[in-house]
């Protein structure tokens, strides 16, 4: 293309712009990539450091109210400034130091020594390396970075922070807590929207601070923050935590909470409206330096060699009168026996446990073991008369070597916790007085109060000798046919013993028999009617997204509502469906939502070039190219894809490319099979074929040698024949190619005049609408499936009984007796 051509093609196109996903992901992988052989562990805190200069420099620019003062020569931009110089670690060092001194921040954001050689290489190593460690971070743009309710840098922090967790290892890893974690244990105690900003929140065990920030971010205008770390790398990352996500006065102190509390008042320990914490699991050293117990273990001392209970002790001690605190400890605390089972007794007579939920196993970066959330709850204690119990062990997702909570699990164990609702095989109120019988003792092992395996399948001897379903197990499908009243009289009749049935349809047409339901297709349009009208309530919120959305509060209002609205659907779980909005959310609609709120609609829809940087490691792939080779133009379209614009305004064309490539396809098969038919040994194309293979340029070849040597006539004929298919093929292609090229043209040219409302007409409808009730819709596949499964399982089970296993085995004894009389042995 001429470059004429392309200006006028990409009139408009925006400026580079990456998507929060892409940010995340280009940071790790450049971060990575330089890391070298350095343990993830120690790497972090250069790269974190980096990360806290680069911001509050950025932030400095635009506020001159900024509690965090940037003096001359202690920015970034004195940063940028020295990349290649020889003296770069040393000078970065002064830098740091500068803004360290300014803000009181010393030991904070100095610990990483970035003139170290051993851990950066020495002379032109370092250099290198420290120069492109600011380049990754000095394109990025943290000045817009705090749009309402959407944190562009503490979310960067995080991402990194949990694949900085992954990467240390077992010894490495308790320094953060999974954000999905955090975010349930938040809403466990009660933080909500009208929270006031004075009430305080305490973590004790605080690490990087992550599950503080979950919890003040439930309040409206956050919460008063308090913490105390004991690992002083750890406690500075925290500290930084707390400036990067806006809680520039949190409260956060160092030292061993157990040993030396820092939140005293004499001999008495602070309180609190809410706690939080996650501290090291059974830690065996929790005993040393300490002298005073501030009255903590007033209900037993805890084991020498298990420190479990001395931190929740020491949470309930930090209480206020009406306090309420979660803490995430091994199972171990549940029904351990000894000092911790007198603990638990006089914890469970007192009233102060509210609830337990038991978490999957795997979660948590230093430990594969599973945990609990222990709710404690002094408001009313007294008056307490059970545990409500929870078992969440099996709603996770595998992701990587760890498991995770997903969106509809954390809703779950809020809602049923919140609400007090007893689910069959997942929740219950249980009694104290059960918990304290003779056989429990004040155990509080969730498998002994709550059963949550699946019931057993049993197999009917009776069926098995005489035929027939029991009718037991057709029962067992009572939702289904409660949905779909007459399908079952439609499925199954009844046989001559009574509590059987049997199909009245072939076990392969079951499905199909389901599909072909009047009640089966009315509860599929149906629901494809409640996501269209939920869709409806929210479309005018979605179609007014912009720079004062607040994300978070979008996706809570819609995907609550989404929730409300299939409670009563039968069969579906509203939480399945719950999952697949959020599952879209995650992947694709909350990167749409930051790019319209950070660009406008018009600009975030405009095709950009593609990222090609050498220097961070990132290489996009693009979603149209112009041209070919070298001269070849790459764009990215990352709110709208190229296939809804051509879907809406060249549909004929893409209908038209999809023929030819329809063509190809066909051809290239009749190719594969004339050559099958004729290419063996001695066929007419064997003399062609060159390692059982033969292309266009071999028959092309051959077919020149047998006309010079008037070779047979027939291997002329199907030569000619396989050349006319090769052609065929290449001009089907070649026609396909041309004018898929003059589509994305065309395509690229109708992006620049897309209006406001084609946008929102394109992503609302086309793109949001569409992909989340597909998704939805997906559910009702897998409930067919299930069903059909289960009914096909049944009708295999009990198909053939015992009398039909024995005719057909004393048909093949006669078979076999025959044929050895045949063979003339008796």
């Amino acid at each position: 293309m001429t470059s004429s051509t392309e200006s006028g093609l990409t009139q408009g196109v925006r400026a580079v712009a990456l998507k929060k996903s892409d940010l995340y992901s280009s940071l790790w992988k450049s971060c990575d990539e330089l890391r070298g052989g350095m343990d993830a562990s120690q790497y972090k805190d250069y790269i974190l450091t980096i990360l806290f200069v680069k911001f509050v420099s950025d932030k400095a620019k635009i506020d001159p109210n900024s509690l965090i003062d940037v003096p001359a020569g202690g920015s970034f931009d004195d940063m940028i400034a020295l990349k290649g110089d020889k003296e770069i670690g040393d000078k970065v060092n002064k830098i740091i130091a500068k803004l360290a001194e300014a803000n009181d921040l010393q030991k904070v954001i100095d610990l990483a020594d970035f003139n170290d050689e051993e851990k950066l290489g020495s002379g032109k190593d370092m250099q290198d390396r420290l120069s492109s460690l600011i380049t990754i971070f000095q394109d990025l743009d943290f000045r817009g970075s705090r749009a309402e309710g959407d944190d562009l840098l503490g979310d960067a922090y995080e991402y990194l922070m949990r694949h900085f967790a992954t990467e240390s290892g077992k010894s490495k890893g308790q320094f953060y807590t999974p954000a999905e974690v955090s975010r349930t244990v938040a809403k466990l105690i009660g933080v909500d929207s009208k929270t006031q900003r004075s009430a305080t929140v305490y973590d004790p065990t605080c690490g990087s601070g992550s599950l503080l920030l979950k919890v003040s971010a439930e309040a409206p205008n956050g919460l008063t923050i308090y913490g105390q770390e004991n690992d002083v790398a750890t406690w500075a990352l925290s500290k930084m935590n707390m400036i990067l996500h806006g809680n520039e006065i949190a409260d956060i102190r160092k030292g061993n909470t157990i040993a030396s509390p820092q939140f005293v008042n004499g001999n008495n320990l602070d309180t609190f409206d809410f706690i939080v914490a996650n501290p090291p699991f059974s830690n065996k050293t929790w005993t040393n330096g300490l002298e005073n117990e501030f009255g903590r273990f007033e209900f037993g001392r805890p084991p020498e060699k298990n420190g479990d209970y001395a931190f929740l002790l020491h949470v309930l001690k930090s209480m206020k009168s009406t306090g309420k605190a979660a803490v995430i400890l091994p199972h171990g605390v549940l029904f351990r026996g000894n000092a911790e089972a007198s603990i638990r007794k006089q914890l469970l007579k007192r009233g102060f446990i509210k609830g337990i939920i038991g978490l999957p196993a795997n979660l948590f970066y230093g430990t594969t073991i599973p945990a609990c959330i222990i709710v404690l709850d002094k408001e009313n204690a007294q008056s307490r008369t059970g545990v409500f119990m929870i078992d969440a062990s099996k709603g996770f997702l595998k992701d990587g070597n760890k498991n995770r909570l997903r969106s509809q699990d954390m809703h779950k164990i809020v809602d049923v916790f919140t609400k007090q609702q007893e689910v069959e095989r997942y929740s219950r109120m249980v009694p104290l007085a059960e918990i304290s019988n003779e056989a429990n003792e004040f155990t509080l092992n969730i498998s002994r109060y709550i059963d949550s395996s699946e019931p057993e399948d049993i197999q009917d001897l009776y069926a098995h000798l005489h035929g027939g379903i029991p009718n037991r197990d057709i029962d067992a499908l009572s939702p289904s046919w409660d949905a779909f009243p007459s399908l079952r009289q439609h499925l199954f009749t009844s046989k001559d013993q009574a509590g059987y049935s049997e199909l009245t349809v072939d076990i392969s047409e079951v499905r199909q028999a389901i599909l072909d339901s009047p009640e089966f297709k009315m509860f599929s349009d149906d629901v494809r009617r409640q996501v269209s009208d939920w869709y409806a309530a929210h479309r005018h919120a979605l179609k007014s997204i912009d720079s004062n959305t607040n994300p978070n509060d979008l996706i809570g209002i819609i995907g609550d509502d989404l929730l409300e609205r299939f409670k009563k659907t039968p069969l579906l779980d509203e939480y399945d469906v719950y999952e697949q909005l959020m599952t879209y959310w995650h992947s694709v609609m909350h990167d749409d939502v930051f790019l319209i709120m950070n660009e406008g609609w018009e600009s975030a829809a405009k095709p950009r070039k593609t990222i090609e940087d050498k220097d961070r490691k990132i290489t996009e792939t693009p979603d149209i190219v112009i041209g070919s080779g070298r001269n070849s133009s790459k764009y990215k379209t990352d709110l709208i894809p190229p296939s809804l614009v051509v879907g809406r305004y060249f549909d004929a064309d893409r209908t038209s490319i999809e023929s030819l490539t329809s063509i190809a396809e066909r051809v290239a098969t009749q190719i594969e099979e004339y050559v099958e038919e004729h290419g063996a040994e001695d066929g007419l194309l064997s003399e062609a074929m060159e390692d059982g293979k033969i292309s266009k340029a071999l028959a092309t070849s051959r077919l020149k040698d047998a006309k010079r040597d008037n070779s047979d006539p027939e291997e002329i004929k199907a030569l000619e024949h396989l050349v006319k298919l090769y052609n065929g093929e290449a001009g089907a292609k070649k026609l396909a190619k041309d004018a898929q090229a003059k589509l994305d043209i065309a395509a690229l040219a109708r992006y620049g005049t897309l209006t406001e409302q084609d946008i929102k007409s394109l992503v609302l409808d086309q793109k949001w609408e569409q992909a989340i009730s597909t998704a939805i819709i997906r559910e009702v596949t897998k409930l067919t499936h299930h069903l059909v499964a289960r009914i096909k399982q049944l009708g295999v089970r009990y198909d053939e009984t015992v009398g039909d296993l024995e005719n057909e085995l004393e048909q093949l004894n006669e078979r076999v007796s025959q044929h050895l009389a045949e063979m003339g042995v008796k």
